[in-house]
């Protein structure tokens, strides 16, 4: 089968690799019917995530049929459509009991595209096949299917829950990729007053607003003032970033009013100045994490019920077989205007 192959900082490849196979009678090997490309990806082909080893198959998220599953999947069978979480559960450790999978002692979390090979591939090997993957609905498209595997169930746990959105709230979300964009989505389920998103980009400003956004603002604008002046000088409730660089980190702290949340949801590549000086008197609270998944069957419920407005966020669609033309528009998002792209296996097109 072909797969894209991580072979070091700034050197990828889709190329000929072995089949998976068994390993363990609780796998399930998974036919890939559509998969995309996650900015953690970019962070690990930028060498910011040094645990992944040079030859590794990319990719943590993914929609497929199951083709072959091991002697003790009791779950899921042959035939089966299947949404691939992006985070793996053992089931049995402590952590997995309390349904932090993201925290998995038992060889889960987050292993693929990571610790194993991925899900950038024509097949993959999934460990832990029974609690990680999810039978989807008929009426479930394939495309709002992979914005689960990740993305929604990451701005819903990492950003929203952490950062305890609650109505009438006023939301500030630092970011307006993928991450940001489903924010918004995933904030106004608890109806705060108002979301203000921030970005760099004029395009992702415009997008905030499209998903919405009650407000966006650039670089340009004052935006600690701007927020101060809409909430009485108090600042934001809540304050999401979903960029992962200091200056967007700051600008959380900054924004955020005294007993605020600050909920980190951005990958980190470089270290962040912490300003305790400013921040010990304020009674503020700031939050990372790992997404667990624990809210995927949720979300997938919603989904199917018609009760979660999915955000449009797959921009550009590719053949699986133009992986390497996917990550060339993915990676220059700026210009191509890329939020989310999806490639389909043959099955799919």
């Amino acid at each position: 089968m072909k797969a894209l192959v991580y072979n070091g900082p700034g050197q990828r490849s889709w190329r000929e690799v072995p089949d998976p196979v068994i390993q363990d009678p609780e796998d399930a090997i998974v036919r890939v019917d559509a998969v995309t490309i996650c900015g953690t990806d970019l962070h690990i082909l930028k060498g910011d995530v040094p645990t992944v080893d040079h030859g590794r198959i990319l990719g943590h998220e993914a929609v497929g049929t199951i083709t072959d599953v091991g002697a003790s999947v009791r779950g899921v069978t042959p035939g089966d459509r299947v949404l691939v979480s992006c985070i793996s559960s053992c089931g049995r450790c402590e952590y997995c009991r309390q349904g932090s999978y993201g925290q998995c002692l038992g060889g889960g979390g987050w292993i693929l595209g990571h610790l194993i090979d991925g899900t950038q591939a024509e097949q993959i090997r999934i460990p832990f096949a029974d609690r990680s993957l999810y039978k989807l609905p008929a009426n479930v498209s394939t495309e709002d299917a992979l914005l689960l595997a990740d993305i929604l169930p990451t701005a819903y746990e990492v950003g929203t829950l952490n950062g305890q959105v609650s109505p009438g709230d006023t939301v500030v979300i630092v970011g307006a990729g993928p991450i940001g964009l489903s924010a918004i989505t995933t904030s106004k389920l608890f109806s705060p007053a108002n979301v203000i998103v921030v970005d760099a980009a004029p395009a992702r400003q415009k997008a905030a607003l499209e998903h919405g956004a009650d407000l966006a603002f650039g670089p340009e604008d004052d935006v600690v003032a701007l927020v101060l002046g809409l909430t009485g000088g108090l600042g934001a409730d809540v304050a999401i970033e979903a960029v992962g660089v200091p200056a967007t980190f700051e600008l959380c702290t900054r924004v955020v009013r005294p007993g605020g949340h600050v909920a980190n949801v951005g990958v980190h590549g470089a270290s962040v100045t912490l300003h305790l000086e400013d921040l010990w008197i304020k009674n503020v609270t700031i939050t990372t994490g790992l997404v667990d998944t624990s809210s995927t069957p949720r979300l997938l419920s919603m989904l199917a019920a018609g009760r979660l407005a999915m955000p449009g966020l797959i921009t550009h669609r590719f053949g699986l077989d133009e992986m390497q033309d996917a990550y060339d528009v993915f990676s220059r998002a700026a210009e191509t205007g890329a939020l989310k792209v999806a490639l389909f296996g043959d099955t799919e097109h």
